[in-house]
């Protein structure tokens, strides 16, 4: 717009006005007050038009224009033409790495599953037949129990109808011929359940029958062994099943066939049956024993969703706690902190951090009264809620999530600091699926793709824990060893993420003060601890090193 007219000049006004000032002054007493008052608020009047004079030439100087007030317009206005084309091209781009990211992420969640029934046979089961092999029932009767046991099995993992587990058929001379040692590696981990038929299971059927034993137990003969702690989506989901299926397969062939011989065997008085009605039917009913229960009810969140918030809550630490630390290196009343000290204070104040938050996150897991308490119990025999350590147990929890915290929160805070925001996010959902699909989840029913999983931290976390709450088979000194690798790798790792954000934040502050005619360094004796240097607009100020990097 064209420049405002000027003001007339006013000065002869000034100087007129200050001849009547004097005047006035020697005249003063021969004026009546009313008039006296008139008179000096005519010369106030008089006296403001210099300050006038000198708001409208600022206003309306050589150098200056007048402009309107900020106003809004529509979206289709010319003038937001290169705004609009920006803002499009940077949502698509934006959009683009957001379906690119849902879909290569997300994909090892579902993944995990992918191929469920095709890795069910990873699931070993071994079916042992002791059956009239072991002494002294080795030759008393032909063996009938065990071989049925053994070739039903066979024919469900010979079917190809239907997915089944990995049933195995292990001959009773691996276990020195000893029913005890086949439990024992069910709670070793070599099998994930095992299908025992005991020495004596045909020949004290027949005996039974034979004698009118009422007291015969139908489920003496055969036994399901499993340890649902271990893992017990996988169990309640895919093993159990399939025993089931072998308990009805079995029966359905059992039965007939042996209701037809006892019914053929004229020399079995009427009245004998009849006290060993359990001995004719069912006569063989197999029973499942559970080593290690999973239970209570309230021990879930401790080994499955309840650790996804430990990651969680190590990831926002960062967030939490970077802006306290940040002010030791903030110009203000007082000089920045060495910044190699600033590194060392952060990593212990972590440390005691993830300290604290792993005892009160273990914390609510006994206030839910988990029993850490009860001592561990034989490896051959079920047992419900027995810990590993007895009342040690606790302190050892505490430091499996304290140790497993550092593993990921280490991780989130160096990931935190190179791609900083809005990608923090992105990361946290990329580390929350990549351990909770390879950790609440068996990596034997997983495509080979997830073998990694077995280095994930939050997999030995996991694992641990379960060894703890029920007493499992320990591999509690691994699990530790790969937590203190993680640990390691990180805390070197640390300091490079550390002087990388402050470049990139040095660099950030170089750009904004491109435009301006100076820039800020520190200075202790100025009253904001900031002294400002002259340069030159549209010019980048000089790069500020300190420490051992001014010699770089």
């Amino acid at each position: 717009m064209a420049p405002r007219n000027p003001p007339p000049d006013a000065s002869g006004l000034v100087i007129a006005a200050q001849d009547g000032h004097r005047d006035s002054s020697m005249a003063a007493d021969m004026t009546p007050p009313g008039h006296a008052d008139s008179t000096r608020g005519s010369e106030q009047t008089v006296l403001d038009r210099p300050q006038e004079e000198d708001m409208e030439r600022e206003y309306a100087g050589e150098e200056r224009r007048y402009e309107e007030p900020h106003r809004s317009v529509g979206f289709w206005d010319p003038r937001l033409r290169r705004t609009r084309g920006e803002v499009a091209r940077a949502w698509a781009r934006t959009l683009l790495l957001l379906s690119v990211f849902i879909i290569g992420v997300l994909s090892l969640y579902w993944g995990v599953l992918f191929r469920v029934d095709q890795n069910m046979r990873a699931l070993t089961v071994y079916i042992v037949d002791f059956d009239g092999q072991v002494a002294p029932y080795d030759g008393v009767a032909e063996p009938l129990v065990g071989p049925l046991v053994t070739g039903a099995a066979r024919q469900m993992f010979e079917s190809t109808e239907e997915p089944t587990v990995g049933f195995t058929v292990m001959p009773p001379s691996s276990f020195a011929f000893d029913p005890i040692a086949v439990r024992q590696a069910v709670y070793d981990w070599h099998a994930w359940a095992a299908v025992i038929v005991n020495p004596n299971a045909t020949a004290l059927l027949q005996q039974a029958v034979a004698t009118g034993n009422a007291s015969y137990d139908p489920t003496g003969a055969v036994q399901f062994v499993i340890q649902s702690a271990r893992q017990e989506s996988t169990y309640y989901n895919y093993i159990i099943p399939q025993l089931d299926i072998l308990s009805r397969r079995f029966a359905a062939r059992f039965g007939p066939m042996w209701s037809s011989r006892v019914v053929a065997n004229a020399s079995i008085p009427r009245d004998t049956l009849a006290r060993a009605a359990s001995a004719v039917n069912p006569g063989v009913t197999p029973f499942q024993i559970d080593l290690r229960p999973f239970n209570p009810a309230s021990a879930t969140p401790s080994v499955t969703i309840g650790l996804i918030y430990l990651i969680i809550v190590a990831f926002f630490s960062f967030a939490f706690f970077l802006p306290i630390h940040m002010k030791f290196i903030t110009p203000g009343s007082h000089p920045p902190l060495r910044f190699w000290q600033l590194i060392i204070w952060r990593i212990a104040a972590t440390m005691t951090t993830y300290l604290f938050v792993s005892l009160i996150y273990s914390f609510v897991s006994l206030a839910f009264q988990i029993p850490f308490w009860k001592g561990p119990a034989p490896t051959t025999e079920p047992a419900f809620n027995p810990s590993a350590y007895g009342r040690g147990s606790f302190p050892v929890y505490w430091m499996v999530n304290f140790v497993g915290m550092n593993a990921l929160g280490f991780a989130c805070e160096n990931v935190a600091m190179v791609i900083g925001q809005p990608w923090t996010a992105a990361w946290l959902i990329f580390w929350v699926i990549t351990n909770v699909s390879t950790s609440f989840y068996s990596i034997d029913l997983a495509p080979g793709f997830f073998r990694w999983g077995y280095a994930w931290p939050l997999h030995q976390v996991v694992e641990a824990s379960r060894q703890i709450l029920f007493d499992l088979h320990s591999r509690i000194g691994l699990n530790f060893g790969i937590l203190f690798a993680w640990c390691a790798v990180n805390l070197c790792l640390f300091p490079l993420c550390c002087y990388f954000m402050r470049w990139k934040q040095e660099r950030a502050a170089r750009a904004a003060e491109k435009p301006a005619d100076s820039y800020a360094v520190y200075d202790g004796g100025a009253e904001d601890g900031k002294k400002h240097v002259p340069k030159e607009k549209g010019a980048l100020p000089p790069v500020r090193k300190r420490g051992f990097m001014r010699g770089v």
